[in-house]
């Protein structure tokens, strides 16, 4: 029960054991509330037969005062179980989220948008949140109290008992039969919104470009049908589902329809006498009220499987596992006949195989999509291969923890991330435990100083969201100085002097070839002046190895390299004319 819980609500364990007791005190709740008629049907019969002896009076106070506790205490009960615990358990489910996402592979968020994933982690979260604190412990408490309630009115009469409850599995089967309807209609609401949501994000995200090209009305035209494709599909949702609720509420309303007619004619035959007809009516009014709740509770609760299905494809999803103990010997990266591709009908690379070595500099070049950044972070294990094999000092690294494995790595991509905080503390992503002294020393080796000693407040200057109050250059170089700091003995470099200048460019190659020493340098460039001092360059075309060998040994072939120095030392002379 408790593995089917975990994967059907996207719970932890403790989380579908707090769900079991919320169901059962919801259970004892809703006996607690039908004490009071059991205690008044007895007090009635008392009275009709001639009045309450003297010796029960107390019974029926200390019974009245009971009732009051019990209800008191099982509703205090009730609502700890499923208030409290479900928030507990949203924040470990969103929690959860966000670790098996850390450790999850990047082929799949190749697959996933942004606001997908952030559409599962806060949307979801809450609609699973209010499913796991009012519907779903309400209709199983209801369910089994019902269960038990019709259990104990068959013992009083049979016949004013089937009267009463045969329209209970005819109101809740309409429901439960149309969760086939309410799944697709889901899917397709789901759809709308994930458009809606990547339309407004885009446009977020593209302000600038939309702008300086006078798009800006066309791109609203189609956002603004976007967000009325949510309104028309929210609205065809909920009259899906409103067709099953009030046609299943409708009928559970007959029941006290026939409850009456029967407990009548009953009544009239001689075969029922007042007291039991009077105690039925006061059941069956109190127990069709919370069922009516109950039926939309269920149509909530299908209607919930959607996002279940969402948050269960992440919790449910492979992550890269291996052993947190390093044994290479020494810093060599080997690819063996690897072959690579995010999709399954595509192959990146086909059979790449060379060597870089440690105290070398490696540079991958070529033309572009020829595979020089997949292989930098195959490298670095952020994908792991479709065949061959990838060894870092003779480990093989798909046998590694990827965290472990990063401990090896300092990375500087073509497209630095930085956060809305001070220049120091974007700098020390680099190592976490680093003195104020050593993120500055390192910032120094970058050239941050330049910079961000000219801001308003030194290096505890906010940057604003992803650094947007500095130029590219300047926003490389923090990245470049998280690779200082964090002195790691491999150093993947992909375009990392892409956004400088000229002569920023030549003081941060400078000062990464003090860095570089004795160490793995695998380099991803387009300008061949950044790898003309390179011990080694791999030249990748089509996901292939095309050449491999020293600048000057490839410059003096006919081939790729020999055609882009070329190329590119015919475009140092141009210019406007």
């Amino acid at each position: 029960m408790i593995n089917y819980l975990q994967h059907k609500y996207a719970l932890s364990h403790k989380g579908a054991k707090d769900m079991i007791k919320a169901c059962v005190a919801c259970v004892l709740a809703n006996i607690a509330l039908m004490l009071p008629i059991g205690l008044l049907y007895y007090l009635a019969c008392d009275l009709m037969n001639g009045g309450v002896p003297q010796e029960k009076k107390s019974f029926y106070i200390i019974g009245a005062i009971a009732c009051l506790v019990f209800i008191f205490v099982t509703t205090y009960i009730q609502y700890n179980a499923t208030f409290f615990a479900t928030y507990v358990e949203s924040g470990i489910r969103r929690i959860s989220l966000a670790e098996k996402l850390r450790r999850m592979p990047l082929s799949f968020f190749g697959k996933k948008d942004l606001s997908d994933l952030t559409s599962t982690i806060m949307a979801d979260c809450a609609s699973l949140e209010t499913a796991s604190s009012h519907w779903i412990p309400e209709l199983i408490g209801s369910i089994i109290s019902t269960i038990l309630i019709a259990i104990s009115l068959f013992f009083f009469d049979w016949r004013m008992a089937l009267a009463s409850l045969w329209v209970l599995p005819v109101a809740f089967g309409i429901v439960f039969f149309s969760s086939k309807v309410q799944h697709s209609l889901g899917l397709k609401q789901m759809a709308v919104k994930m458009a809606c949501a990547d339309g407004i994000q885009e446009c977020l995200e593209s302000v600038r470009d939309l702008k300086a090209n006078n798009a800006e009305e066309i791109y609203l035209r189609g956002l603004d049908k976007k967000i009325k494709a949510v309104e028309k599909r929210s609205i065809i949702s909920e009259l899906g589902t409103a067709v099953f609720v009030a046609s299943s509420q409708m009928i559970l309303k007959l029941g006290i329809a026939t409850a009456a007619l029967v407990g009548g004619y009953l009544l009239t035959q001689g075969t029922l006498d007042i007291l039991t007809f009077f105690m039925y009516l006061l059941v069956v009014s109190r127990l069709y009220d919370p069922l009516q709740l109950a039926l939309q509770n269920l149509a909530a609760i299908i209607a919930t499987n959607v996002q279940c299905e969402r948050m269960d494809e992440i919790l449910s999803h492979p992550i890269q596992t291996g052993t947190d103990h390093l044994s290479n010997k020494g810093c060599d990266i080997v690819f063996n006949h690897v072959g690579f591709g995010y999709n399954q009908n595509e192959q990146v690379l086909q059979d790449v195989s060379f060597v870089a070595k440690q105290g070398e500099v490696t540079a991958l070049i070529g033309p572009s999509g020829g595979g020089k950044t997949t292989v930098s972070r195959l490298a670095a294990r952020f994908w792991d291969v479709s065949k061959g094999e990838i060894t870092v000092g003779g480990m093989d690294i798909s046998k590694i923890d990827p965290e472990a494995l990063m401990k090896l790595f300092s990375i500087v991509f073509q497209d630095v991330t930085l956060f809305n905080n001070s220049v120091l503390e974007n700098i020390r992503i680099g190592r976490k435990d680093a003195t104020d002294e050593e993120v500055i020393a390192a910032a120094k080796l970058a050239h941050c100083d330049e910079f961000a000693e000219k801001l308003s407040e030194g290096w505890n200057s906010l940057i604003g969201e992803n650094g947007s109050e500095l130029s590219g250059g300047e926003r490389q170089r923090i990245s470049i100085a998280r690779a200082f700091l964090k002195d790691a003995p491999i150093i993947l470099l992909d375009e990392a002097t892409a956004s400088l200048d000229v002569e920023n460019e030549s003081i941060i190659q400078e000062a990464l070839s003090r860095l570089i020493r004795n160490k793995t340098v695998l380099i991803i460039a387009h300008r061949m002046r950044t790898v003309s001092g390179a011990d080694k360059i791999v030249v990748l075309n089509g996901g292939y190895v095309a050449q491999e060998g020293k600048p000057g040994t490839l410059l003096e072939q006919a081939g790729i390299y020999q055609s882009m120095v070329r190329i590119q030392t015919e475009t140092q002379n141009w210019k406007l004319v």
